[in-house]
């Protein structure tokens, strides 16, 4: 199975991710994000835009206790170029890369990452430490289809973990953290591998994973399994909240 388009690849960043609570406004989808983080806390448009539109919107997600933040992808350019000019900050841009499962060869070593659910308490204590606290974990309990949580683990203690769920034909791994003293050692790659396998067993044929266009280190390590830019976009925030 070959990776799918963009729009696809959103659905299932979205279906395996969700946000709070979506909310129509205008040309605009809104969602209440509970402190999660950018991707659920940012509006989407599904058509044009005007300056009034953009302010509406911006002033229902400050109402919601967010700042006004919109995410960019493709197609999205006019709407990106009056972001821009109203002074709206451009953040985060962030790609997404993907390959087949076939593609994603290798086994993780033995006794080094086991996918489960629910999360192991020593799992959620290491999320937390490394800061993906309880909004974002609330996050991962909210996704409706399947989903496990990957525990990594070197020299028989807990060193790591990841998150990955599958909506239609695709995986997307989230949520992953190693603890510093066990960085660039291999477990990233060893939980990745266990979130593949567990993903084509439960009938996917793609996996993909989120990261900022900044983080070289965890770009190098997906592109070592073989996994290939296939989106990107960005946010835009506002000055002030």
């Amino acid at each position: 199975m070959s990776v799918p388009d963009t729009a696809a690849l959103l659905a299932v960043l979205e279906a395996t991710w969700p946000a709070a609570r979506k909310i129509a406004a205008g040309p605009f989808v809104l969602r209440e994000g509970r402190d999660a983080g950018s991707r659920v806390s940012s509006a989407t448009a599904t058509g044009p835009a005007t300056a009034a539109d953009v302010a509406a919107a911006a002033g229902a997600m400050r109402a919601m206790g967010q700042e006004a933040l919109f995410r960019i992808g493709p197609g999205d350019g006019a709407l990106d170029a009056l972001l821009a000019e109203q002074g709206f900050a451009r953040r985060d841009p962030t790609l997404i890369l993907a390959a087949p499962l076939g593609a994603v060869a290798g086994e993780a070593p033995p006794v080094t990452a086991f996918p489960h659910w629910p999360p192991l308490a020593v799992l959620a204590d290491l999320w937390t430490a490394e800061g993906i606290g309880a909004p974002r974990q609330a996050v991962m309990a909210r996704v409706a289809g399947p989903h496990a949580a990957v525990l990594g683990r070197a020299g028989d203690r807990p060193a790591g973990g990841a998150f990955v769920g599958v909506a239609d034909a695709g995986a997307m791994v989230h949520a992953v953290a190693v603890r510093a003293p066990h960085r660039r050692q291999g477990l990233a790659r060893a939980m990745m591998l266990a979130a593949a396998r567990w993903a084509e067993a439960q009938g996917a044929g793609w996996i993909a994973v989120a990261v900022t266009e900044a983080n070289a280190p965890a770009r190098a390590l997906y592109a070592g399994l073989g996994m290939a830019e296939a989106a990107r976009y960005h946010y835009r925030a506002a000055p002030g909240r």
